[in-house]
């Protein structure tokens, strides 16, 4: 799926004409449907895409094949993705979700804290889910310029420089007794 870069989600059926309710997630909502086809996450389904109103948490659409209440009722909860070559090309300083999960991250002493495992946006900025050996849950390092100064996607790592105490020190040596 790198070819590929989830834009949006269907959160059920809209009415009973087989449009349904599709939440976007470009930072243009409404250019979702500028980016179609869309597809299934399998990539066995191929969507066309048209918006045909705005409604509270996203908007109705008609996707082609889509005829029935029931079959719209059916893609609940399935993700679309489209083309990467057919989404605009980022400034340098930012990122699709896509190419952050799975990334390594390393403090600016090159320690490893762990990996993206996913990436939140509840409104107030992103927040990058970390996984990792000696972690007992999950660490949301806020994703700013100043707590992950470095983002190396050649590289396949990002440097992060987290407040202290987010992430759990090493256990201290003991003293040396004679």
């Amino acid at each position: 799926m790198d070819d590929r870069v989830c834009v949006g989600v269907i959160s059920g059926a809209f009415g009973v004409r087989g449009e349904v309710r599709l939440k976007s997630f470009c930072a243009e909502p409404a250019a979702i449907e500028q980016y179609a086809p869309l597809y299934s996450e399998d990539g066995k389904r191929r969507f066309g895409v048209e918006l045909t109103r705005q409604v509270k948490g996203g908007f109705a659409a008609r996707l082609s094949g889509i005829a029935t209440k029931e079959e719209a009722d059916a893609l609940r909860g399935a993700r679309l993705f489209a083309d990467r070559d057919a989404l605009p090309t980022l400034p340098e300083d930012e990122f699709y979700h896509a190419d952050l999960i799975g990334l390594e991250v390393v403090d600016t002493g090159g320690q490893s804290l762990g990996r993206v495992h996913a990436v939140h946006d509840h409104g107030a900025g992103d927040l990058l889910e970390v996984l990792g050996p000696g972690l007992t849950a999950s660490v949301l390092l806020p994703f700013t310029q100043a707590n992950v100064p470095t983002v190396d996607l050649a590289a396949g790592r990002l440097i992060a420089d987290p407040p202290e105490g987010l992430f759990p020190s090493a256990p201290d040596t003991p003293p040396h007794e004679d």
